[in-house]
């Protein structure tokens, strides 16, 4: 694996634990972690702090993929057909900033395949993309109670209920980019 085809990506789809399980399953995907990223509080919050709605940061998870196996392009189609883009602050039962659905871009480039992808999608779904497309700020690692969630609950009810549909979606419409 060469260094200069590893990029990163930062994407916030609702619950982290969510689309974390999804993009392990990516192929391409070398890490993911779930974490906070786009508020202003000061400091390293913590998942109650977040979930207080008070922070103005969003579950996010930080993507670490090789560029020359799957395309910073493939990555936000999976995302946007995996999680809801036209709900505002909010994935299901989640509500509040904290579940909103953004795109927290690191380069010119990656903020321009992130408007395009939006646009692109947009005919597909029948109200509005409501995802945010801002500038990476910092990315605050979420607690280790929270890394890896779904591979060690998969009998939590969470996880059998919101995950494991999300995952079959997954499988379903992108089957060719899968491990």
């Amino acid at each position: 694996m060469n260094s200069n085809n590893i990029q990163i990506a930062t994407l916030g789809g609702g619950c982290f634990w969510c689309t974390e399980a999804i993009f392990q399953e990516v192929k391409g995907i070398t890490k993911v972690v779930s974490g906070y990223s786009g508020g202003n509080a000061p400091g390293h919050p913590t998942y109650r702090e977040v979930c207080s709605g008070l922070t103005g940061h969003a579950e996010v998870i930080q993507i670490t993929f090789d560029a020359h196996i799957i395309s910073y392009q493939e990555i936000l189609i999976i995302f946007m057909t995996t999680h809801d883009p036209t709900t505002l602050n909010r994935q299901g039962a989640d509500r509040g900033t904290e579940y909103r659905s953004v795109i927290f871009y690191h380069n010119e480039i990656q903020k321009e395949i992130a408007e395009t992808v939006s646009k692109e999608i947009s005919p597909y779904y029948e109200n509005s993309i409501v995802t945010e497309i801002a500038p990476f700020d910092v990315f605050y690692e979420a607690e280790t109670a929270h890394q890896d969630y779904y591979r060690r609950n998969q009998e939590q009810g969470y996880c059998s209920f919101v995950i494991t549909p999300k995952l079959t979606k997954l499988r379903k419409l992108h089957a060719d980019k899968l491990k």
